[in-house]
């Protein structure tokens, strides 16, 4: 039986979020506290129990995420301090050749995006677009786009990034599921909408490269060797990807001795894994390349300060989701989307994409599509849906960037771009990755 009083209370709190974040711009952190402890009030739940969900949401939430995010933030700062980004890039450009130049960039961007943030990434590698399009006279979004479209892929998709990890936690999703969908359904999507949109809207509009003050070439010299930091994104991968396959049917199959299963079980964990790519990238990207202890110190420091804000954005996200569970509004929902047969993996697509476009943020767009899907999912779920469903929401948090969104002014102003081209280019380009990325998420779905 629908309660349509609790249905009012959320839609009337997810109103009042977008009214807090659009309009009288607060931080989306306290905007979702606000809106969390209004629905709880408004369902009837005590004041004090109210403030309970608060803490029991928020401590819950970042128990896990706060480490791996934190982890992760650090070994991206090593390696964007080291050039190991334009070192990647510059490999992957010797592989493919000038020809292929835009499969190169859309690799590059597929692998570097993994332990760097997409701006960032963005901001170390434009130069090198740059440079390709001034040598082959081609559009700049013939390289740009590719580029662009594999940072997002990974950006959205693929740990140890912060939005599908928090998502992951939130729906008590497994990292090594996730990132093993996350490598399934980003692949064909970067072909679609990098290389392939690419190409043909760099026929339609030619950008040659703007000349800014930061344009520069990349030089090789000083670089650490690519497959070093191949090496390097391989480690917490691999080891995850370990841990999760051996906690499965797989290692009985393969009957591995007890003595190794508790090795892998420790150094699989995603917590030791990302110590263990940290202090390997402290030594051979830092110390052995010249690097002090204090510069690291510094570098890996300054790091957490755009990591906290992810961490009590995914906290915040935690206490929403913790007050549809407590109100039963998740359970009502998801006992009626079952007698109608509506997809739970629809649900989530469709509410990330709603809160995507009317706000702008992906990382706000995840998280609240995480909140409002937990309730829903049933407790016999796999583990495999499970993952397929964090890279739904991803795919629905990735659609149609535009002009409430940092990275469209960001794409605009780094390609020379005015808001119509912006958006036949870079918004184009995002509504593609979303659509193909959900159509292969439920095309998995069939068979999982």
């Amino acid at each position: 039986m629908i309660d349509f009083w609790l249905l009012f209370y959320v839609f009337i709190g997810i109103a009042l979020l977008l009214f807090l974040i659009l309009f009288v711009r607060l931080q989306a952190f306290i905007a979702l506290l606000i809106t969390s402890i209004s629905v709880a009030l408004m369902a009837g739940i005590e004041p004090a129990a109210t403030m309970d969900l608060v803490k029991t949401g928020m401590g819950n939430t970042l128990g896990f995420v706060a480490v791996v995010i934190g982890l992760g933030a650090m070994f991206g700062a090593i390696l964007e301090h080291s050039g190991g980004a334009e070192a990647v890039a510059k490999s992957l450009l010797k592989s493919f050749g000038e020809k292929r130049a835009n499969w190169a960039m859309v690799v590059a961007g597929f692998l570097i995006a993994i332990p760097v943030f997409f701006d960032v990434a963005f901001i170390l590698l434009v130069p090198l677009v740059y440079s390709l399009q001034r040598k082959s006279k081609l559009s700049l979004l013939h390289y740009a786009i590719p580029l662009l479209a594999g940072l997002a892929i990974t950006h959205a998709f693929i740990p140890p990034t912060p939005g599908p990890i928090a998502v992951a936690d939130i729906l008590n999703a497994e990292l090594g599921w996730v990132i093993f969908f996350g490598f399934i359904v980003g692949l064909p999507t970067a072909y679609v909408a990098g290389p392939l949109f690419g190409t043909w809207i760099g026929k339609k509009i030619h950008i040659d490269a703007p000349v800014l003050e930061e344009d520069k070439e990349i030089k090789e010299v000083h670089l650490p060797p690519a497959a070093m930091i191949f090496s390097l994104i391989a480690i917490p991968i691999v080891l995850i990807l370990l841990h999760t396959f051996t906690g499965g049917p797989l290692a009985k199959s393969l009957s591995i001795p007890p003595g190794m299963m508790k090795v892998i079980q420790v150094i699989g964990h995603p917590f030791s894994a990302l110590i263990i790519a940290n202090l390997i990238a402290w030594y051979f990207l830092g110390i052995k390349r010249g690097m002090s202890k204090d510069y690291l110190l510094k570098i890996t420091t300054a790091s957490l300060g755009p990591a906290g804000v992810i961490l009590l954005l995914t906290g915040a996200g935690g206490v929403f989701k913790q007050v549809l569970i407590e109100t039963q509004v998740g359970e009502m929902l998801a006992t009626y989307f079952a007698t109608k047969n509506i997809s739970v993996l629809f649900f989530g697509y469709v509410a990330a994409v709603l809160v995507r476009l009317l706000q702008g943020s992906a990382t706000v767009a995840m998280i609240t599509a995480a909140g409002l899907t937990a309730p829903l999912i049933a407790a016999d779920t796999s583990p495999t849906s499970l993952a397929l469903m964090v890279i739904a929401i991803a795919s629905g948090s990735s659609i149609l960037s535009h002009v409430n969104d940092s990275g469209f002014w960001l794409v605009s102003k780094y390609l020379g771009l005015d808001e119509k081209q912006t958006f036949q280019s870079w918004s184009m380009m995002t509504l593609i990755l979303s659509l193909v990325s959900f159509g292969v998420v439920c095309l998995l779905s069939v068979f999982v």
